[in-house]
């Protein structure tokens, strides 16, 4: 449980370092220049092997597992995840209402894993993550950050996108059932 929690909270730091401590982290980029975007990658990249290696030894309580509603659930929150993150990058009309489309897509993803896993570590890690995605938006607005509204995007484009997610989906689901988590099906 020490290296989920580890790597944790090392996400969330290297994460919020910018919001939190302003001064800090400007100092760090005239310090390093480019190069301090390339430590923080670095960090956080290792927060996330720490994450994976944490979750697969942790061990704790149990209270459900997956039932086929909650299945369905999941992977419709996935996939709404899925677009949610390829339409940040494609900027689609969708990125107009949704202020912050990376966070949000997070938040749903960390959500999806929550109902299909029912146990300590994975409430550790999805609800720790949950937690610094809300925290995360709070602290954009706090700080005043506001995306740019998407320009006008062409059809086209949305529905690439869509097909994009879609496929990236699909792949992700047969990763998945690679490594032995099953992703459809209870």
């Amino acid at each position: 449980m020490t290296l989920l929690i580890a790597g944790l909270a090392l996400w969330i730091a290297a994460h919020v370092f910018k919001r939190l401590a302003p001064e800090a982290r400007a100092g760090l980029t005239e310090k390093m220049g480019e190069g301090s975007k390339g430590l923080i990658a670095a960090l956080i990249l290792l927060s996330v092997i720490l994450m994976v290696f944490g979750y697969k030894a942790a061990d704790g309580a149990f209270w459900w597992g997956r039932s086929a509603p909650l299945v369905g659930i999941n992977n419709l929150l996935m996939l709404l995840s899925v677009y949610l993150f390829a339409a940040s990058g494609a900027k689609t009309r969708i990125t107009r209402v949704i202020k912050n489309p990376q966070l949000t897509a997070f938040k749903a993803w960390a959500l999806a894993h929550l109902l299909v896993n029912g146990d300590l570590p994975s409430f550790i890690l999805f609800g720790g993550l949950l937690g610094w995605a809300v925290w995360e938006v709070i602290l954009l607005k706090r700080a005043g950050v506001t995306p740019e509204p998407a320009p006008d995007v062409p059809m086209k484009k949305e529905i690439t996108t869509a097909i994009a997610a879609l496929v990236v989906y699909v792949i992700i689901g047969l990763i998945h059932q690679w490594l032995g988590y099953p992703p459809f099906g209870a």
